[in-house]
């Protein structure tokens, strides 16, 4: 793909898009099966570059990999995981180097993780900073211990009960893997509730693993243990989902159905927003898989809360439908935003006004003026910055307006190879 993308106004859409496996998902169905003792196979696995990342690195530390008919099979060594004698390239994936942290943690010796010029700039103090109370040294360059990253992991690591300061499914993960090799019962607190997919599947590797959910929050616990082998099923990623669910809400002629997403609460928080906004879409199962449908309507403007969508990475997407919609748009408390693989606070702010739209913010609060029609969005070009939601973010606003030229197109390959093949098969 050039790097360099031109998005063509679409004048109908119709049909069904499959969208990649779960990256959630996917990052964690490698790590758990190099983990275990055996063969794991998984299923619908993410061709995504961040994870390839993660499947890079466990065979550095060990566990094979080999692809089937439709499945890949990762052989989990008898004697576990052992220290890589070269540094561990996490290239631009936040979430592989988090867990990996976690993970490394159980490994006794030194660990080098590194990674791209973006991911470099992630603060990786969060996960830092309860592995030193387990045992494990992170070091890193500044304040927030950024890569790269050193690992210095003990003998042995202590359990630890600890609260999340700032809501993040990665920090969560990070800590359960490192319990996986702690002395005694590790205990994640949450004030804000995050995705549930790295304790579902350890639970289903037969780890002993308890959650309980409390007013908005949830406490997770883990024994130590080793994961057994499994098939692994990935479902598509609802992440993704996002940018055709509000291509099909903003487009005046689209129905689009999504096939076979991840339909678990703290991941669909984009959906809820959607339907406040006035847009028909519906999520239906069936048979065990769910689906997502949107047609063509009239968004009015709402006011978006971080909660609503924990890990944040559909707000830029959101902030499309927002531009889209007739009246303000408020998104309160996003600045987790500035923290990501770009600065997407910044950069939602600034596709926003490429479009046309007044635009303003207040601390970690902006606030979007919509055009009530996506018809009404210029034709722009955007510097997406290396970061994969602000480039497919930007092809969704192309698509229902004028079109757009999308410079760094090609780090969509990081989660999401085909996208604009499967965009262009709509239209």
């Amino acid at each position: 793909m050039s790097d360099t993308q031109r998005v063509k106004r679409a004048s109908r859409l119709r049909g069904s898009v499959r969208v990649p496996g779960d990256k959630s998902a996917s990052h964690r169905a490698l790590m758990i099966s190099a983990l275990a003792d055996g063969d794991s196979t998984i299923e619908g696995l993410s061709n995504g570059t961040d994870v390839a990342a993660t499947r890079r690195i466990i065979a550095q530390l060990g566990a094979t990999t080999f692809d089937g008919d439709g499945y890949t099979t990762v052989h989990g060594p008898v004697a576990g995981l052992h220290v890589s004698d070269r540094p561990l390239d996490c290239a631009n994936s936040g979430t592989t180097m988090r867990l990996l942290v976690g993970i490394v943690s159980t490994i006794p010796g030194d660990h080098v993780l590194v990674g791209d010029e973006s991911l470099s700039r992630r603060p990786m103090d969060r996960v830092a900073v309860p592995l030193a109370l387990m045992g494990s040294r992170v070091e890193g360059l500044g304040p927030r211990t950024t890569a790269p990253l050193t690992v210095r992991s003990p003998s042995a690591l202590s359990a630890v009960t600890y609260r999340i300061p700032v809501a993040s499914a990665q920090v969560k993960s990070a800590i359960l893997f490192a319990g996986l090799g702690a002395k005694g019962t590790t205990t994640v607190i949450e004030d804000v509730r995050t995705r549930s997919t790295t304790e579902d599947m350890l639970r289903l590797a037969g780890l002993d693993v308890t959650s309980l959910n409390h007013g908005d929050g949830r406490t997770v616990t883990v024994t130590s243990g080793r994961p057994r082998p499994r098939h692994w099923r990935v479902p598509g990623d609802p992440s993704q989902a996002a940018f055709f669910a509000v291509l099909g809400a903003i487009h005046r002629d689209a129905r689009i159905k999504v096939v076979d997403i991840d339909s678990a609460p703290e991941r669909i928080g984009f959906v809820e927003v959607l339907r406040r906004m006035g847009a028909k879409i519906a999520l239906v199962t069936s048979g065990g898989a769910t689906s997502l449908t949107v047609e063509s309507s009239r968004l009015r403007g709402t006011e978006v809360r971080a909660d609503e969508v924990p890990s944040v990475d559909e707000i830029p997407v959101l902030v499309v439908a927002a531009a889209a919609a007739l009246g303000v748009s408020a998104f309160r408390g996003m600045g987790e935003l500035r923290l990501k693989e770009s600065d997407r606070f910044a950069g939602s702010m600034a596709l926003a006004t490429s479009l046309g739209c007044r635009v303003w913010s207040d601390g970690d609060d902006f606030f979007i003026e919509g055009l009530s029609d996506a018809r009404s969005f210029d034709d722009f070009t955007f510097d997406v910055l290396l970061d994969h939601r602000m480039v497919m973010s930007s092809a969704v606003a192309g698509a229902a307006g004028h079109g757009c030229t999308i410079a760094g197109a090609a780090t969509v390959a990081s989660s999401y190879t085909d996208f604009f093949s499967d965009l262009a098969l709509l239209g």
